[in-house]
């Protein structure tokens, strides 16, 4: 068995030509799906990128793992505490590669600089081999495919082997070459992106909002030019052509990634192992391009962000398949479990869709939660036409405690339909509860991490930054935008105590004394 796992970072099912876009972004990946199944509602569990490839690896929601944010203690997992034995169960087959390794007998491969970018090194658990392409994620594909190239043509040929490889190309900041010119720059944008739509959203606030797409976290800074090293990246959009600029960035680095996974499938069709190769091609999230009024980040747990393409051909089984079931990303290890004739681990939350591709058989989950804790606070139910999003922390972005969208006639999430929809809002909460339940019952502890974000000062990638932002939107005509920002999150700003309170304190002092 040999088993090839592409995983394409920050792409977006939106923006392949298998998923129905209108621009030729993935001709070599559009061929893999013909000649597989394309799973059109996928998602991952846990955004952005640490907590979405923790629960991949684990075949646990974040909030039984416990690594939901970029920093803090929801940064990491959760400690197994006294029942760890000498080998945790990362090495026994509870992570992906290792499972394959023990159950599969398959030797292990990892191409990645990903476990080094966010600290996450229990992402490496189980792997027999890891090539670091050394540049912290910031890779384009020419950096990633000499690497894949050189192991594939040293190894290919050999028997039972499972190689894993990031490609990070249409991850925001742009950084295809410039010689590499703009195929779409004579393409029409996608047809929801009108003038009316873009005014719409030039009212909306928070980081990676159209006046604020390039934001440094560490020195809570804006910068509205188009980085020098980034040309492809604008700074802000200010009319369609700015916003045909980010578009055409972003497609770009989709397409540059694609001819590269061109020249790997063309390898290893020399090397003669094409026809019985299984391809799994997937990412660790979508990316926001206008959903939400948010451009060119994973920032929410919305359609955008947590929607992601996945295509399996698996040499035997079903062929041209579409199945529209809901999946999340976790269930792909109990999937390959069953493939493989291996046992299903009980601390395991996926559930097994290998009908699909046994027999092209519908057996998807009622419903999926799906949480974001990095850049907001978000918990989602994805169900039926609709997805429900709660916010329990909104990123600075004003967004509404409840939105509701009809995927069916909103699919980019342009109106809040939550006050008309109330008995639709119910139910969306009795599955969020019924969820929540569950996984505080599975977990053996009670802790939320979601809450442990929050009782830490909020998500990583919003912390911090309010005080200069709310000076940034009174300095660009946007006052009232801060002084609601500020009214939500007083915390951000520490107030001087109460002259009440410091009365009672002096008098309480001075009867200590006496």
């Amino acid at each position: 068995m040999r088993m090839l796992f592409l995983d394409l970072d920050s792409t977006s099912p939106d923006h392949l030509g298998c998923y129905g876009y209108h621009r030729n972004t993935s001709p070599n990946i559009d061929k893999i799906a013909a000649e597989g199944i394309r799973f059109t509602n996928y998602y991952t569990s846990d955004a952005p990128c640490a907590p979405s490839r923790t629960a991949l690896m684990t075949g646990q929601f974040g909030i039984r793992n416990g690594l939901v944010g970029h920093g803090g203690t929801a940064g990491d997992m959760k400690l197994e505490g006294e029942k760890r034995e000498l080998m945790g169960r990362l090495t026994r087959g509870g992570a992906l590669p290792s499972y394959l390794n023990l159950a599969g007998n398959l030797n292990t491969v990892l191409i990645s600089p990903f476990a080094q970018r966010h600290s996450t090194f229990n992402f490496y658990a189980g792997f027999n081999e890891i090539l670091n392409t050394g540049k912290y994620g910031n890779e384009s594909a020419e950096h990633v495919t000499p690497v894949a190239l050189d192991w594939i043509e040293r190894n290919a040929k050999k028997d039972d082997w499972f190689l894993y490889i990031n490609y990070w190309d249409p991850h925001t900041p742009y950084r295809v070459p410039m010689e590499y010119g703009n195929p779409f720059e004579n393409e029409p944008l996608p047809e929801w992106l009108t003038e009316e739509v873009l005014a719409s959203h030039q009212e909306m606030v928070g980081s990676h909002c159209v006046h604020e797409l390039n934001i440094d976290f560490v020195n809570k800074t804006y910068d509205n030019r188009t980085h020098p090293n980034f040309p492809r990246h604008p700074g802000d959009i200010r009319d369609m052509d700015g916003l045909r600029t980010m578009i055409d960035g972003y497609d770009c680095g989709i397409r540059y990634m694609d001819e590269h996974l061109g020249r790997l499938f063309a390898s290893l069709e020399r090397q003669g192992v094409m026809d019985e190769l299984i391809i799994i091609i997937s990412a660790d999230h979508g990316e926001n391009m206008g959903q939400l009024g948010i451009y060119g980040e994973h920032a929410t747990a919305d359609q955008g962000t947590c929607r992601l393409p996945m295509i399996i051909r698996w040499p035997g089984m079903k062929q041209g398949v579409v199945n529209d079931d809901l999946h999340l990303h976790l269930d792909l290890l109990p999937t390959l479990a069953e493939m493989i004739g291996g046992p299903l681990l009980p601390d395991w939350d996926g559930v097994s869709y290998a009908p699909v591709l046994k027999e092209g058989a519908s057996c998807g989950r009622d419903y999926v939660v799906v949480s974001q804790c990095a850049h907001v606070a978000q918990r989602s139910v994805r169900f039926g036409d609709w997805l429900y999003i709660r916010t329990y922390h909104d990123g600075f972005h004003l967004f509404d405690e409840e939105m509701l969208f009809n995927l069916i006639s909103d699919p980019k999430e342009q109106r809040n339909v939550a006050a008309d929809n109330r008995a639709v809002c119910m139910e969306a909460v009795y599955y969020l509860n019924q969820w929540h339940d569950e996984m505080m019952r599975r977990s053996g502890d009670d802790r939320d991490p979601l809450w442990t974000v929050m009782k830490e000062g909020g998500p990583f990638h919003a912390r911090g930054y309010l005080k200069e932002y709310s000076k940034r939107l009174e300095e660009t005509g946007r006052g009232e935008s801060a002084k609601e920002l500020v009214r939500r999150h007083p915390r951000e700003f520490p107030q001087q105590p109460h002259p009440a309170a410091v009365m009672l304190q002096q008098r309480l002092s001075k009867n200590m004394q006496g």
